[in-house]
């Protein structure tokens, strides 16, 4: 039994008409499979719906990119479904401290930390209590998950980073100075702190996915291995061989 999500597009709209009217519409609670149509950011907002339920989800892509979904194609769909082959992921958890208050939220894709105003911001970095960096005058930084590494970490010149790596990335956002760092690979289990200098002359934001916190102080990350997040993939398109073939592209 298929439970249908779709995003608001008129694509996606149309896609659900078609497969419900065709393979049914079994109720969320009782589906085995749980079919999401639409493209990466509507996945996102499909998992963040199932935290803590770990409702494999297979994805058919109605959006733009949809590099976290399958190609769409309404015939076969049981068959596809039964061979479907799940990755696992694990979200990041923010901690940002704002005017006395700590904001929590978690990630799947990265936490963002972006400059507010005209002036750069300047940031310390530690990991694991360490500290890594004194100052990092920049427009931001983010740490990115293995699936997020592919968004808006490679947007910003940051490295991808395969499933199995058990690896973050820690990547710059324009780097002023040091003007050549280009950010670091960190353990999956690596405790991440990210100071903000100057908060007053220069407000800092931080975002874990579509949470954001404006003027933060102080941010913590660190992934949260409690939390298992599945994702169904076609077996001649892993999202690991995506993320292998993303790099000789």
């Amino acid at each position: 039994m298929i439970h249908f999500l779709a995003g608001g597009s008129p694509a996606a709209q149309a896609a659900l008409a078609v497969l419900a009217a065709r393979y049914g519409q079994a109720p969320l609670g009782e589906a085995r499979f749980l079919v999401a149509l639409g493209g990466d950011g509507f996945m996102i907002e499909v998992q963040h719906r199932l935290l803590g339920r770990n409702r494999p989800v297979y994805g058919m892509n109605r959006g733009s990119v949809g590099f976290l979904m399958n190609a769409y194609r309404e015939d076969d769909l049981p068959a596809r479904l039964e061979a479907a082959q799940a990755a696992t992921l694990h979200p990041l958890r923010m901690r940002a401290h704002s005017g006395g208050t700590t904001h929590a939220a978690l990630a799947i894709n990265e936490v963002s930390l972006l400059r507010e105003t005209r002036q750069a911001a300047k940031l310390r970095i530690l990991v694991d209590g360490k500290e890594r960096m004194p100052e990092l005058s920049c427009d931001g930084i983010l740490l990115a998950t293995p699936a997020g590494s592919t968004a808006y970490n490679l947007s910003a010149h940051g490295p991808i980073v395969p499933l199995d790596a058990n690896l973050l990335a820690l990547t710059p956002i324009s780097a002023f100075r040091p003007r050549r760092w280009r950010g670091a690979l960190l353990p999956a289990a690596a405790r991440v702190e990210i100071q903000v200098l100057e908060p007053d002359k220069r407000p800092v934001s931080a975002t874990a996915d579509q949470t954001e916190v404006r003027d933060v102080r102080r941010v913590e990350i660190r992934e949260d291995r409690a939390i298992n997040m599945t994702m169904l993939f076609d077996p001649d398109h892993s999202l690991s061989e995506r993320i292998i073939a993303e790099q000789f592209v």
